[in-house]
């Protein structure tokens, strides 16, 4: 049997008081409210906080610049980007009619001149691919004391590095325990709770019960992230039949969303940790998980995505139409399939604030558990979501038109550039059919006028 020393014990029962402080703030001011979806106006506080300290850092560090005459680099400040977006056909139009003596009579050919013009779109293109730049972290012009936010933390005074230290000592030592705790005690509760209400029969109770269980577990997750959400219009919030159609930055786009609303997911069934909450939530809720085997058969994945929605008790189903995260800058070529099964879809754009942590997961980069640490080690998660009104595929209208239109609507009330890229260029080359065509439209550039003068 051991003795404890009375500095010992004072030192255990200290321990002990400040774990059941610490717990008891935790219960009180972040997981209760989180369960009845309440806020005390904490987190906002915090972000007008660190919104005051990071002007405060970025005057600091341009004054000490121009003190030791050193330029600051400035993002996004090349003349080409700039531009009024054009199309080639325009511009090498334009140039031929500004050249040409023949610009009265509209027979404007190819000349020796026009090399000059692709050679300098093929480099503009080169320098400036804004496919590319949309699978890397977004530059701050601003810094917000994450040293891999910015390139000019190099310039920092000796009072800016103490400042920065401090908030090093901050987000690893204070936040990020507190974050994991919670992030453990948000999972651990969704896989019990889930598991519980599974074995109620089907009815209203266990529908209620669900839906409020994982609401519970993702409001207490997105605290996990110090996550400060905006939600706009939520009178157009997804309904049931329906699919939830949103822009993809982040895997935790699912919680940005899943606290606001009860949604039924759609994924490949996974192993380990993420097959046990996979399980747990499919028997409180009609989740949609495929078989490995089952993921590439579009002809099935439809079927059992048509079948869903047609159930109009059933859960809006939530999807992601790009395929992969793209740097909030932007949203890229949505995938047809699933504004092929006709039902009405509710698109919502989210946009998030990069000033306090970049949300983008570069999974070519990082994997997940290092995306996870530094999502946690972040000052904060700042987000807006806007739910916009259902769309409906229209008569005279295909898929690919269909999600065309949602896309850009997303992209217009995001504040997002709209492009007509694959996402799925972050892992593979362009296709030989798009070479093909690009080379067309050069041709017909270049000898269309004469072709057709020719035919005729």
């Amino acid at each position: 049997m051991f003795l404890l020393l009375p500095f010992d014990s004072l030192i255990v029962n200290l321990l002990g008081i400040s774990l059941t402080v610490l717990f008891t703030l935790l219960l009180v001011f972040i997981i209760v409210p989180a369960i009845f979806g309440v806020s005390f106006g904490i987190r906002k506080l915090y972000m007008k906080t660190l919104l005051k300290i990071f002007a405060w850092a970025t005057l600091r560090m341009e004054r000490g610049a121009k003190e030791k005459n050193h330029q600051l680099y400035k993002p996004y400040t090349n003349g080409i980007i700039a531009k009024d977006p054009t199309s080639l056909e325009e511009e090498i139009k334009e140039i031929r009619r500004s050249g040409s003596s023949k610009a009265l009579d509209n027979t404007l050919e190819f000349e020796l001149s026009d090399i000059f013009y692709f050679c300098r779109k093929g480099m503009e293109t080169i320098m400036d691919d804004e496919v590319t730049k949309r699978f890397s972290a977004e530059e701050l012009e601003s810094w917000n004391l994450l040293s891999r936010t910015n390139y000019n933390f190099q310039y920092i005074s000796l009072r800016l590095t103490v400042l920065w230290g401090l908030g090093v000592l901050i987000r690893y030592c204070f936040l990020l325990p507190l974050r994991i705790a919670l992030a453990f005690t948000g999972i651990s509760l969704l896989v019990v709770g889930t598991t519980v209400v599974g074995y109620l029969p089907n009815g209203r109770l266990k529908e209620f019960l669900s839906k409020h269980v994982h609401l519970m577990c993702y409001r207490i997750c997105v605290r996990a992230l110090t996550a400060i959400i905006t939600y706009h219009d939520r009178k157009n919030r997804p309904r049931n039949g329906g699919i939830c159609v949103a822009n993809h930055t982040s895997p935790i786009d699912v919680i940005i969303l899943a606290s606001d609303g009860y949604y039924a997911m759609v994924g490949q069934v996974h192993g380990g940790l993420m097959g046990v909450i996979q399980r747990a939530m499919v028997k409180a809720c009609p989740h949609v998980w495929f078989e490995r085997s089952e993921v590439k058969d579009r002809h099935l994945v439809a079927k059992r995505l048509t079948e869903h929605v047609q159930d109009k008790s059933k859960l809006p189903i939530l999807i992601f139409p790009e395929g992969t995260c793209i740097n909030n800058t932007s949203v890229m070529m949505f995938k047809k399939g699933s504004f092929e099964i006709g039902a009405t879809v509710y698109p919502v754009a989210i946009k998030y604030d990069p000033q306090f942590g970049d949300a983008f997961w570069n999974s070519s980069k990082y994997g997940m558990v290092t995306y996870l640490l530094r999502m946690m080690t972040s000052w904060a998660i700042v987000c807006s979501v806007w739910y916009l009104p259902p769309m409906t595929r229209e008569k005279d209208e295909d898929a690919v038109q269909f999600a065309n239109r949602v896309k850009s609507a997303i992209a217009r009330q995001g504040g997002l550039v709209d492009l007509l890229w694959d996402g799925g260029l972050k892992r593979e080359k362009v296709k030989d059919t798009f070479k093909e065509e690009q080379q067309k439209l050069y041709s017909k550039m270049i000898v269309g006028n004469h072709e057709d003068r020719s035919r005729s």
